[in-house]
């Protein structure tokens, strides 16, 4: 089943969501809120198109690398994406605080309350660097520490995935980076486990000794090495299991695979068997591992 892609509205004032009120009855403000947000993923995946064009433009004329602070690589294209969605992004939602990686890495840190953006404009930029595909331009809405909204788009896969948790909908579509044909919207969900072992995804460039013994776990007929956060839509997918990481992320390499996954029926969860949350000091995460319909085996505490 397919489903057409719905036009973005031209009226920018339409798409502003605001923080929900506390005092407000969770029955009345509920119906608004969903809508709100269904139009707010419509901008945010706007601006991740738009991005993940001029990304792709880079990709396939040139790019610099340079090194941040912490030695991580990063280009124009990261720059040059990150001014995209700021920019859709404060006309969008103006009053929702953005927390974005280029953003923090030159000390724009912005107070975050119950709900903000997190943005990754090129995860996976060592992919980019070494021309593979697998790269993604990140936006997420966290709301009370758990990602609602999310789009992930790899534009050299011609891949577009998004997420809507508050209406239990995910899907995918392939939108060209080059052509401004429509794209059909495909809804996706996460599978039960086949009976004969599991499919797992895992980092391309941080597979760890803790993985392999976490894995052993299971039985597994076939790991899927892939970069960005592609490994979480694999999984909403349908197309693979569990995609555990013992190893140090971001909030914002994982906020929006991660709002995708819970909206296709999967699960991202911490050390202790409890929900991966956001907002948390520095935007560190802990060790997660993420599944589809499978309950995954816990991580120690």
């Amino acid at each position: 089943m397919t489903l057409p892609r719905s036009p973005h509205t031209a009226d920018p004032d339409a798409l502003q969501v605001q923080p929900a009120q506390a005092s407000q009855p969770a029955q009345a403000s509920q119906p608004a809120q969903i809508r709100s947000a269904a139009r707010l993923l419509e901008a945010m995946i706007g601006a991740a198109e738009e991005a993940g064009r001029a990304i792709y433009g880079i990709y396939r004329n040139g790019f610099d690398v340079t090194q941040k602070a912490d030695q991580s690589p990063v280009t124009n294209a990261d720059h040059a994406a990150e001014a995209i969605i700021l920019r859709d992004l404060a006309r969008h939602a103006p009053g929702i605080p953005v927390v974005a990686e280029e953003e923090v890495a030159a000390g724009r840190i912005p107070t975050v309350g119950r709900e903000f953006f997190l943005v990754d404009p090129l995860d996976g930029t060592k992919e980019f660097i070494q021309r593979r595909g697998d790269f993604t331009v990140n936006i997420a809405l966290v709301r009370d520490a758990t990602p609602v909204l999310g789009v992930v788009y790899a534009p050299a896969k011609s891949q577009l995935f998004a997420g809507n948790l508050l209406e239990g909908t995910a899907f995918r579509s392939a939108v060209d980076p080059v052509s401004a044909e429509p794209a059909l919207r495909q809804p996706i969900r996460v599978r039960q486990p086949p009976t004969q072992g599991l499919i797992v995804v895992a980092s391309r460039s941080h597979s760890t000794p803790e993985t392999d013994a976490y894995l052993q776990q299971y039985t597994v007929t076939d790991r899927v090495a892939i970069g960005s956060s592609l490994k979480f839509c694999l999984v909403a997918a349908g197309e693979a299991d569990l995609y555990p990481r013992l190893g140090p992320t971001m909030e914002w390499d994982t906020a929006a695979g991660h709002a995708v996954l819970l909206a296709a029926g999967g699960s991202v969860l911490a050390p202790g068997g409890v929900p991966l949350k956001y907002g948390k000091p520095g935007f560190r995460n802990s060790n997660f591992i993420a599944s589809g319909a499978l309950v995954p085996k816990p991580l120690a505490v």
